[in-house]
């Protein structure tokens, strides 16, 4: 966005913080078009002096785009949006679209235990024998070795024989997903997704400018028969998959459809980069051991265990991990000391584990809640999910409408779509309400406005 043509948005004289007010504003320019991907925002301070406002106060308010994944700043450049405007409704600020209390069951997180001390405890634990080496210092050989011995632990659960040598720390699976692809794809390399995929993955290909090509789901995630005609047709050498409790449909693949997914990785030669964020939430083992070496996993903490506990691991043969970060230094930048003391102190004394069979048997129960409350409308194979995607009888953006007019936040089919969108559902998160009593509300509002269209 040239000089001539600078972006300065009206904010609405309430009693909402300013910060705030400023980041709804860029979220809204970004659903109307009036902010396009790639496009530059004012200068910090520039739009601090047009607004009437602290620097400190746009300060805040990019940060807090960024978070919400709208924006991206980059030094020397300036700050750019990054989602498209589908994607930016899941990261909207929505509490102001409804003058009552929200419902957000937009919004993928672990349920919270409001009653659990474990933080708490660790805590102190954690600066009665160590409060310097927390926060003054940067991670030492020692803390790294001992995050991947830990990781090859949590993932022995997932049924997963690996060695530390064959793990890299990294600062959540987000940043995972996109460290590896930056390593293994070169600008304009076309990559293989599901037809329906996590906004994260498109992103996360969109800013590194991979063009992406949607593989047709069924019942169980991932068509073979699709995979192979997109590999032959696109040329694409990479695909990124969630087999176990797909985003947003829920959907895992069985056996037998793992292997055959496998067979035709090995028959084109092709990169699986495995997103196993959800898989230890169920029973079923990750595709990886089925791949022979083609595969990467990435997986983290934040969706089974505490979604701040920004840790998570890339799991690949040791040739792989050197092409990914040559000196094993790139990856394990952002992770905290802090968040990596509490999470090998949990999993070496069992606390991720019990955490993990909590959040289990809570998302089992709020399933069982969805089917009972939305019944036929819920679509998928029956394993419980901490999503539920459900078919809608018409528009899902009127599906969404509806609800949002009424407290509810969902996120319709648009969201997840390579390409143009023929389906019509949308996805309703289980774990983000607090509590069972909410959910249930928030399900039979969707339930509502599904049996008013």
């Amino acid at each position: 966005m040239g000089d001539n043509c600078v972006w300065i948005p009206n904010l609405p004289d309430d009693d909402q913080p300013r910060y705030l007010a400023l980041v709804e504003a860029i979220a809204s320019a970004i659903e109307r078009g009036e902010l396009k991907v790639g496009e530059r925002l004012p200068p910090q301070r520039r739009l601090a002096w047009k607004l009437g406002l602290n620097p400190s106060t746009t300060q805040q308010a990019y940060r807090e785009a960024a978070a919400r994944h709208l924006v991206a700043g980059e030094v020397g450049r300036g700050t750019y949006v990054l989602a498209s405007s589908q994607e930016a409704t899941l990261f909207r600020l929505k509490q102001r679209d409804h003058p009552g209390a929200v419902i957000d069951l937009s919004t993928n997180v672990p349920v919270a235990d409001p009653h659990n001390l474990d933080l708490r405890h660790s805590l102190k634990s954690l600066l009665d024998r160590t409060p310097s080496a927390l926060l003054d210092h940067y991670l030492g050989p020692t803390e790294l070795l001992l995050g991947r011995v830990h990781g090859a632990r949590w993932l022995a659960l997932r049924g997963l024989a690996v060695t530390p040598d064959e793990l890299l720390l990294c600062g959540g699976a987000q940043q995972a997903l996109a460290t590896v692809l930056q390593s293994l794809c070169q600008a304009g390399e076309p990559v293989m997704v599901e037809a329906l995929t996590a906004p994260g993955i498109k992103a996360a290909c969109r800013q590194l400018r991979l063009p992406v090509h949607g593989v047709a789901l069924d019942a169980q995630g991932l068509r073979p028969d699709e995979l192979d005609r997109v590999a032959r047709a696109s040329g694409a050498r990479l695909l990124v998959t969630t087999p176990t409790l797909h985003n947003p449909t829920g959907a895992y693949m069985d056996t037998q459809r793992r292997q055959a997914i496998a067979e035709v990785v090995k028959r084109h030669g092709l990169r699986v980069i495995e997103d196993d964020v959800y898989g230890a939430l169920s029973e079923r083992p990750p595709l990886y051991p089925l791949l022979d070496g083609h595969g990467v996993l990435v997986t983290s903490l934040s969706k089974t265990v505490a979604a701040g506990l920004r840790l998570g691991w890339i799991v690949a043969p040791q040739a792989v991990l050197e092409q990914i970060d040559p000196h094993a230094r790139a990856t394990h930048w952002p992770v905290s000391p802090l968040n990596l003391h509490i999470a090998c102190q949990w999993i070496a004394e069992g606390t991720a584990a019990r955490r993990l069979a909590w959040q289990r048997e809570e998302v089992e129960e709020r399933w069982k809640l969805a089917r009972r409350v939305l019944g036929g409308a819920l679509v998928g194979n029956g394993e419980p999910s901490p999503h539920a995607w459900v078919a809608t009888p018409g528009s899902a953006e009127a599906v969404v409408a509806g609800c949002r007019e009424r407290g509810v936040e969902v996120v319709p089919a648009s969201v997840f779509a390579i390409g143009a969108n023929e389906v019509q559902a949308v996805r309703i998160s289980l774990s983000a309400a607090s509590s069972r009593a909410e959910l249930k509300q928030g399900l039979e509002v969707v339930r509502a406005v599904l049996e008013g269209m």
